[in-house]
């Protein structure tokens, strides 16, 4: 087996530069949920992504600072919430913009508990029920590799996303419509 090279940093790339320059890419907001019972806690991310469609895994990018990855280790399993363009609300709660912490943010939403006893929203356009598989540690991230155990999904279509630091609502139906009015090519039309 080949061995990786060590990463060599490059002192002229700042942390503010790469910061700003992430800013440019457009995220989905999540809210990871962890832990049982009165023992939860949550935080909102930007970080999820599919690893594998067979087996159904994914990967998350949680800082080791944060409370929500012990319990993730602890429990062996952690909750995906794919928010709705609604739930703003939920991603300021769970990204630490009010004072409450761990059972706290889960109050004023409708949350399920899943097969594996962690808390699962109701409304989200999507939750998943995951197992951890894998945390690799990197820098000051852990690298949460999750098989996706059960999956909850809504018929509701607007996705939030973040952007330039801002939360922006994501419609196919609507972003279709605008596109037809500024002649911007939508999907399934042919350019002439």
């Amino acid at each position: 087996m080949n061995a990786i090279p060590p990463f060599v940093t490059d002192p002229a790339v700042s942390s503010a530069d790469f910061r700003g320059a992430m800013r440019h890419l457009t995220g989905g907001v999540s809210v990871i949920t962890a832990g049982r019972g009165r023992d939860i806690t949550g935080m909102t991310v930007t970080s999820v992504t599919s690893l594998s469609v067979d087996p159904p895994t994914l990967i998350v990018s949680i800082n080791r600072d944060a409370s929500s990855l012990p319990l993730i280790r602890r429990c062996g399993a952690f909750g995906v919430n794919i928010l709705h363009a609604d739930q703003i609300d939920i991603a300021e709660r769970f990204a630490g913009k009010s004072d409450l912490t761990g059972a706290d943010r889960f109050a004023g939403a409708e949350w399920i508990t899943s097969v594996s006893g962690v808390p699962l929203l109701v409304g989200a356009l999507a939750a998943l029920d995951c197992e951890v598989e894998e945390i690799v540690e990197r820098y000051s991230h852990g690298i949460v590799i999750g098989r996706v155990r059960d999956v909850k999904s809504t018929t509701r279509s607007a996705a939030l996303a973040y952007w330039h630091g801002q939360y922006v609502a994501v419609d196919q139906d609507e972003d279709a419509a605008r596109l037809v009015e500024v002649s911007v090519p939508a999907r399934g039309r042919r350019v002439v």
